[in-house]
């Protein structure tokens, strides 16, 4: 078994963004060896150019925190790369007639225990994100944590405390959803720092996780190394 990398994309007032332990005030312009720009472009290409994935994430930031959004310009990324599935994590999100190529990520950060039942109008054409703050907390619906009748075939385990801070995935967390939801597709968000830590992952069955930082560093230079 390979683990999947898919890049991620944090886009802040038009520009990507280094995101950094959930701290989204203070995310600052990318600085990245793939590229001397910050435009969503220059570093989707400097990701193809890197490795061919076939799969990225982008977190429209402006959206999640209700302070505008980037809806035209993602419109238009999947619109010129059709080939590429993209994870759109835009907040609350309803159901309705996306692009073939635009696939919806659901935080539970963005909903309450009434209406995460709004889950069932995607048919499961959606990535489940289980979201933890700052200090390790639940965020958002509670109710969702459990009910895995609402749950999509993919769920994400989102350590906001480990994005971007070099300390390492989240391995016990991890575990512990294997364990209690064998049947599940975990994927790890937070922490990769290097490809031991894809390795970490490996063992304990996880299949894909989100990377930025060790991109953007260097530290990870492909899939095999």
């Amino acid at each position: 078994m390979t683990v999947k990398l898919i890049p991620v994309i944090d886009l802040k007032k038009g520009v990507v963004v280094h995101a950094k332990r959930g701290e989204r005030e203070n995310y600052q312009p990318i600085k990245s060896v793939l590229t001397t720009k910050t435009d969503i472009y220059s570093v989707l290409r400097g990701f193809l150019k890197l490795n061919h994935f076939d799969t990225f994430y982008i977190a429209d930031l402006d959206a999640i925190t209700g302070q505008g959004c980037h809806t035209d310009l993602i419109e238009n990324v999947l619109k010129d790369f059709p080939e590429i599935t993209f994870w759109i994590d835009a907040g609350y999100q309803r159901a309705r007639n996306f692009l073939p190529n635009y696939l919806p990520v659901l935080g539970s950060e963005c909903f309450t225990d009434d209406n995460f039942c709004e889950f069932t109008d995607f048919k499961k054409r959606f990535i489940l994100s289980l979201d933890f703050g700052v200090n390790g907390e639940k965020l958002g619906s509670q109710k969702i944590f459990e009910k895995t009748a609402f749950w999509a075939e993919n769920v994400i385990v989102m350590t906001l405390n480990r994005v971007g801070s070099s300390q390492g995935v989240a391995i016990e967390l991890l575990e512990k959803f294997k364990r209690d939801f064998p049947e599940t597709n975990f994927i790890a968000a937070g922490g990769v720092r290097h490809f031991q830590d894809v390795e970490q992952l490996k063992k304990i069955g996880i299949k894909h996780v989100l990377v930025a930082s060790a991109l953007h560093s260097g530290a990870i230079s492909n899939n095999g190394n």
